[in-house]
């Protein structure tokens, strides 16, 4: 069912066309909707009576089920940022009911703990021997709140966005289309990232359950796995991932097997790597943009145009110096915390280039830019591995009046400072030339590829008390 069609609807749980297709791949064995559905309904028996639960499961299989038995048992996924002891006290805080469900009985979440119940002697389990019209696919209302996810809040509270079945199912539906997986082609999706955040959970779970693909259970992380897990599959390959994992996955592989489609989100993409992608794996890159609070949004072929391209349905306007998204899966008009250039001639509002995060817009002796755009020019320079800039958290003059400095963390093993700041020099203005430039031996990263902005931060805290030799001012 096209959820386009009925907004107030209910929609089915998966778009696959038969109980024999093929839902997963897992440890090389192939899962099909039987399975999943059959699992389904025997981790949903076992379910505590409780109405949110964090799903802290490691596999994206267990996930997956887990996901699915907590909708039918109406109970509420949570996605915080990550699961670090103060933020799962703050999930507690905000749903003293929250349990946590995963398949490690030593896993460090302090939460009330269900395990995730593994198969065990499948064979002879009851929920093995029922016949097909024993499984149907279950119709899942449309205003069910079936997630949560979190941002970082202001006060250092967390802000919750509550995530309804229909709107999900409509925004997967259209990135489905979009990406080409919805036309019968039994697309297999490999995730470099959790299905934990929004964007594992829609590009790597629910694009799979609303379109007939087959997700894949593991998250190769190490360029080796990467590609053994690829190798391993039937055509037509998806590869879901990060800018900063698909760098590390071509720097560090001589050859790559060929891929049909990666998808990449999470932070700005340079052209050059688009490009090196598409003609190393042989198929098509397309970059998501969308946010936590407005789900996915539009798409670009990096490798070839800057501009973007909304989904179906929405409708970007600009008003009181914002850009606000309305329309398609969107319930009630929202404003973007980015920076976006409506392209002239479009009425409505669906193409555009970005310009980066409102949050994240520099201006320095008059001049503008923004974070993404130098982190990008950073990270193109060859011998570059990973690198960002940081804007400094006081105000841009002090009270003496003298103008702050850009920052930059770099790792370039192969370069040294001069050599690196003469190759930046050729792509930035020198306004935003960083003083100092830090050298390290890695940024801290989470799982999906992002930098969080208080890890950066207390990094270069920490390098600018160091000794000289652990950094250089350029």
């Amino acid at each position: 069912m096209d959820a386009r069609t009925l907004p107030n609807a209910a929609f089915p749980l998966l778009a696959h066309a038969s109980p024999d297709a093929v839902f997963a791949y897992r440890q090389g064995r192939g899962l099909t909707v039987r399975d999943f559905l059959r699992d389904v309904r025997r981790v949903a028996a076992s379910l505590p009576e409780r109405s949110h639960v964090l799903n802290a499961c490691t596999d994206r299989y267990h996930f997956a089920v887990g996901l699915a038995a907590a909708i039918l048992r109406r109970q509420v996924s949570l996605l915080p940022p990550s699961h670090n002891p103060e933020m799962v006290r703050q999930m507690r805080e905000i749903h003293p009911q929250v349990y946590c469900l995963s398949e490690a009985p030593s896993v460090a979440v302090d939460l009330p703990l269900c395990l995730f119940p593994l198969p065990g002697d499948e064979a002879s389990s009851p929920s093995r021997q029922l016949d097909d019209e024993s499984c149907p696919v279950p119709m899942i209302d449309a205003s069910q709140v079936v997630a949560c996810v979190f941002t970082s809040g202001s006060t250092g509270r967390p802000t919750e966005h509550a995530k309804r079945w229909g709107a999900l199912v409509r925004n997967v539906q259209a990135e489905a289309r979009r990406l080409g997986v919805s036309e019968g082609a039994s697309h297999c999706l490999v995730g470099t990232v959790p299905p934990q955040h929004m964007y594992g959970l829609e590009s790597t779970v629910l694009v799979a359950w609303q379109s007939g693909a087959a997700m894949v259970a593991e998250r190769p992380f190490y360029p080796a796995d990467i590609s053994a897990t690829l190798s391993a599959l039937p055509s037509p390959k998806v590869l879901v991932t990060t800018p900063f994992h698909l760098r590390t996955w071509l720097a560090e592989s001589a050859e790559v097997p060929s891929v049909e489609l990666i998808v990449s989100a999470t932070a700005p993409l340079s052209t050059q790597l688009a490009q090196e992608a598409e003609a190393r794996c042989g198929g098509v890159l397309l970059e998501v943009y969308g946010s936590t609070e407005t789900g996915q949004l539009a798409t670009r072929r990096s490798a070839r145009s800057p501009e973007w391209r909304s989904f179906e349905g929405l409708q970007l306007v600009e008003q009181d110096g914002q850009t606000w998204v309305s329309g398609g899966h969107v319930e009630s008009p929202l404003a973007l915390n980015d920076v976006l250039e409506l392209r002239d001639g479009d009425a409505l509002g669906t193409r555009f280039i970005l310009h980066g995060r409102s949050a994240d817009m520099v201006n320095i002796a008059g001049k503008r830019t923004s974070l993404g755009y130098l982190n990008l020019q950073l990270n193109a320079i060859p011998g570059v591995v990973d690198g960002a800039f940081l804007w400094p958290e006081a105000d841009a003059a002090d009270s003496q009046g003298s103008v702050k400095r850009l920052a930059a963390l770099v790792v370039a093993p192969e370069l040294d400072a001069p050599r690196l700041m003469a190759a930046l020099r050729q792509r930035i203005d020198p306004a935003f030339m960083p003083r100092p430039l830090h050298f390290v031996e890695a940024l801290p990263r989470n799982a999906t590829g992002k930098l969080p902005h208080a890890a950066i931060l207390a990094l270069a805290e920490r390098l600018a008390t160091s000794t000289p030799a652990s950094s250089t001012s350029a």
